[in-house]
C-alpha cells in the first residue's frame, strides 16, 4: 500500500490498483484519485468534507464508489448514498478492509455541541482517528497524528502517541499551525514515537509513504 498525504486532514491510500480517499475537506487543494473504490469521511466539519471534493471525485470515478461516514455526515449531506458506520463496524471496499472506532468528536468547548466522529483502520495497518484521541484496540503500524486543532494541545497529542505506541507515525491536521508551530509539533510527536522504538516521518502535502 502507498499512502499519499494531501493538505491538512486528507489522505489517499493506493492498493492493488485501487484508491481510498479519507476526509477531502476545505483546506485541501483539488486532486485526483485513480480507480477510486471508496471515500471515508470521519465527521461533518468542512475541513474534512466539501461537496466540491465529493462531486469532483465521484464525477471522475470509473465505477461505483462506496461512501462511508457516521450518521452526522449523512444527515448533513443527505443527497449522497452513504453507508453509515459507527464504532465497531467493519466494512470492505475493493482491496480495502475498513474497521471503524470512536464515535464522538473531541470536545472543543462546553458551549459547542459534540458531533459524531469515527476513526478508521485501513487493512490493519494505517489508523486515522479523525478529530479524536481514540486509542484503537489493536496495535498500530502507522498512526496519522492530529498536530493542530482548536480541540487539542501538544501535551495531549504526546499523550496520545504514548498511549498508541505506533511503529511509525506522521502528522496530519496541520494547516492551523504556522511553519514554526508545525516544526515544534513534529519534534514533539517524533520524541514520543521514538521513546517506544518507533519511527516518525514528517510527511507534507504530496509526500508518499510505503505502508508495506
Amino acid at each position: 500500500m502507498i499512502l499519499t498525504k494531501r493538505e491538512h486532514a486528507c489522505l489517499v491510500v493506493e492498493h492493488e490498483g485501487a484508491s481510498l480517499v479519507i476526509d477531502p475537506g476545505s483546506y485541501t487543494a483539488p486532486f485526483s484519485a485513480e480507480h477510486l473504490a471508496a471515500i471515508v469521511v470521519t465527521h461533518e466539519h468542512a475541513d474534512h468534507i466539501t461537496r466540491e471534493h465529493l462531486d469532483r471525485l465521484l464525477g471522475a470515478a470509473e465505477g461505483a464508489v462506496h461512501l462511508f461516514a457516521p450518521a452526522g455526515v449523512a444527515a448533513a449531506h443527505p443527497d449522497y448514498d452513504w453507508t453509515v458506520v459507527d464504532a465497531g463496524d467493519v466494512r470492505a471496499a475493493g482491496p480495502f478492509a475498513l474497521a471503524f472506532s470512536g464515535g464522538r468528536h473531541a470536545t472543543i468547548h462546553r458551549s459547542i455541541p459534540v458531533i459524531d466522529n469515527v476513526g478508521v483502520f485501513v487493512n490493519e495497518t494505517l489508523y486515522y482517528p479523525g478529530d479524536s484521541f481514540t486509542v484503537p484496540e489493536r496495535s498500530v503500524d502507522v498512526l496519522a497524528v492530529p498536530s493542530s486543532a482548536p480541540w487539542l494541545k501538544i501535551g495531549e497529542v504526546m499523550d496520545y502517541v504514548d498511549a498508541v505506541r505506533p511503529r511509525r507515525s506522521f502528522p496530519t491536521h496541520e494547516r492551523i499551525n504556522s511553519e514554526i508551530g508545525q516544526k515544534m509539533a513534529n519534534a514533539r510527536i517524533q520524541h514520543v514515537t521514538e521513546l517506544h522504538g518507533g519511527t516518525f516521518v514528517a510527511l507534507e502535502a504530496g509526500d508518499s509513504l510505503d505502508l508495506d
